[in-house]
């Protein structure tokens, strides 16, 4: 993932890399979920994993490396699922990509009245104004946060947004699966 420009700080360079490997899949992919660990200590205590992810001892700079782990299971809402979790120790953090539809917020006021969630869906996915936006959201343990939004009709690196607080549901949402 070597296109992945030095972001100031660890989180945001990790947020950047799962962009970075989402994107490379192309759209229409399922949710991900990533593991962030730190990327010394891998080095130090699982040096055969961190040759098999490319980690070579001491290049590169040091920080969080993202490990996706194993598959979300389809058809299970992203929040039940997220309720499952509980991390090890040695994971700092963790995050996730999600495609979604989103509108604008001038498009609020138009929802009808008593949709439930499938028809709310489909309702969205018939407006015009909707956009096609794929979301990369970690926290870490202590509370720290940074997201990356993608849109697909403007599906390029220097297009992407950044930012602690643009997913905040979601944020909170993995900040939970590190409680006790």
């Amino acid at each position: 993932m070597s296109n992945t420009p030095m972001a100031a700080n660890p989180l945001t360079r990790a947020v950047l890399e799962i962009d970075e490997y989402a994107a490379g899949l192309g759209w229409d992919q399922p949710a991900r979920l990533f593991a962030l660990v730190d990327t010394a200590r891998l080095r130090a205590q699982e040096p055969s994993l961190a040759a098999q992810l490319g980690l070579k001892e001491e290049s590169g700079p040091t920080g969080l490396t993202p490990v996706e782990q194993e598959e979300i299971p389809a058809g299970k809402p992203l929040d039940d699922f997220l309720a499952t979790i509980a991390w090890p120790d040695a994971v700092v953090g963790c995050a996730l990509t999600v495609e979604r539809l989103m509108l604008p917020p001038s498009a609020e006021a138009a929802v009808p009245d008593g949709l439930n969630d499938k028809q709310l869906t489909k309702w969205v996915a018939q407006h015009p104004d909707r956009q096609e936006v794929r979301m990369t959201v970690a926290v870490l343990r202590d509370g720290s946060r940074d997201s990356a939004l993608r849109l697909r009709e403007k599906d390029s690196p220097a297009e992407v947004l950044t930012g602690g607080k643009l997913v905040p549901g979601l944020a909170e949402a993995l900040s939970a699966t590190f409680e006790d």
